[in-house]
């Protein structure tokens, strides 16, 4: 079958830097950290005691004050980002058919804040749980809610994959309406692990940074004192849609989605291939899926956490994938300034992705002070400082515990 082509019509975001997509944009060019001590609980008790939070967030912008107790808050991000994106995308919401349009999200844990407190409540205060205990905490609830709001009636499911659960999302997105499943499809994720939970249980794994003296340049991604990444939250949204739907009714495109690529691992619960074997064929997969080189390509917003094992996989598997080319691209991670969004990570770096081809600039790796001898140095990781570029072709990597590898190639338009 003919499959149509896909487009970006509208974005948004929430998180650690900034509630919008020009102040997360205005932040990622300046190389800002959005780090800083944890404010949403006591983390006087945990080894890590910083990380990436939302600041300022206003649920009541998008959620109605009688409802706002009944959504977790990695629901309430993801209505946050969706309205941006929907109010973005410049939809008559009166003259969409809702059976075309569907909601495919990406969460990684969900309600991890709800199934903390209602445990805790349970075994300290009252013998019973909340009816809204499950709801609230399922991973699937954002996507459905979404589409309930907005009666999108459309494929609609949500996808866990941990860390590369809202890139799955998106390639599913785009999958079902180059098919014609779909003339538009709402995609994206959102997480909220920055929580006692989530803090403590990532400290068991020794995953986080404990650079409580400076959080800040905790994120150190590809640097030799690297010790572990910072947790964050929030969420980022897009309307995908058929390319000549887009057209027809005049909506201005941000990109085009040129193809996916999916992979595992098959190596470890937590710990990547070291070789970077899944990697690697996870971006010649999306490569070959988009039709294009590996010279074709000019960005890469890679994975790069800022931990021990993971940064040095992955530039050897881009090595491995790009040949020569790989010391001619553009590498920056920009989970050195929004910190780790776990499920939400690859939707919110998406869109640096695809801001960054549509104003030409390469956003930073901030917080290089050593070169680690283990990492090819000749490879460009943008440290420290943005730099400008042309970008025809940017790929975004994502990599999940379990060994789950997804890429995506968006294409300037």
């Amino acid at each position: 079958m003919e499959l149509k082509r896909v487009v970006i019509t509208g974005v948004g975001t929430v998180n650690p830097l900034g509630n919008s997509v020009q102040e997360y944009w205005e932040n990622l060019k300046k190389g800002v950290s959005g780090a800083g001590p944890i404010t949403h609980f006591d983390a006087s008790k945990h080894v890590t005691q910083f990380a990436c939070e939302v600041k300022n967030f206003d649920p009541l912008l998008y959620i109605d004050k009688k409802e706002v107790r009944k959504h977790d808050l990695f629901t309430q991000y993801a209505f946050a980002s969706t309205a941006q994106a929907i109010e973005d995308s410049g939809l008559d919401l009166e003259k969409v058919d809702g059976d075309r349009v569907g909601v495919i999200w990406g969460a990684g844990i969900g309600g991890l804040q709800t199934f903390h407190e209602e445990v805790r409540a349970y075994s300290e205060e009252r013998p019973r749980f909340s009816p809204f205990f499950i709801p609230k905490m399922i991973a699937n609830i954002a996507g459905g809610l979404v589409s309930i709001k907005y009666g999108f009636r459309g494929p609609n499911y949500t996808t866990v994959s941990a860390c590369a659960s809202s890139t799955h999302a998106i390639i599913d997105a785009f999958n079902m309406i180059r098919m014609g499943k779909a003339d538009m499809i709402v995609t994206g994720g959102s997480e909220a692990g920055v929580n006692e939970a989530g803090v403590a249980g990532f400290n068991s794994m020794r995953a986080l940074s404990t650079r409580n003296d400076d959080p800040k340049t905790a994120s150190r991604p590809f640097d030799k004192d690297r010790d572990g990444f910072v947790i964050a939250e929030g969420s980022a949204a897009f309307i995908l849609e058929e390319y000549e739907h887009a057209v027809s009714r005049g909506a201005k495109i941000y990109a085009e989605v040129a193809g996916g690529g999916m992979s595992g691992d098959a190596f470890h619960m937590t710990a990547p291939d070291p070789d970077g074997r899944g990697a690697s064929l996870v971006m010649k997969w999306a490569l070959e899926d988009a039709g294009i080189k590996p010279e074709d390509v000019d960005y890469i917003n890679v994975h790069g956490t800022s931990t021990p094992l993971g940064d040095i996989a992955e530039p050897k598997a881009i090595i491995k994938t790009f040949g020569d080319h790989a010391y001619k691209l553009s590498i920056s991670s920009t989970k050195s300034m929004t910190g780790h969004l776990l499920g939400a990570a690859g939707a919110v770096e998406g869109l640096a992705s695809i801001l960054a081809i549509q104003n030409s600039i390469v956003p930073p790796t901030i917080n290089h002070f050593t070169d680690d001898p283990e990492i090819d140095s000749k490879l460009d990781f943008t440290f420290n400082k943005a730099k400008e570029r042309e970008i025809k072709f940017a790929i975004s990597n994502t990599f999940g515990f379990g060994g789950h590898n997804a890429t995506l190639v968006f294409k300037k338009f």
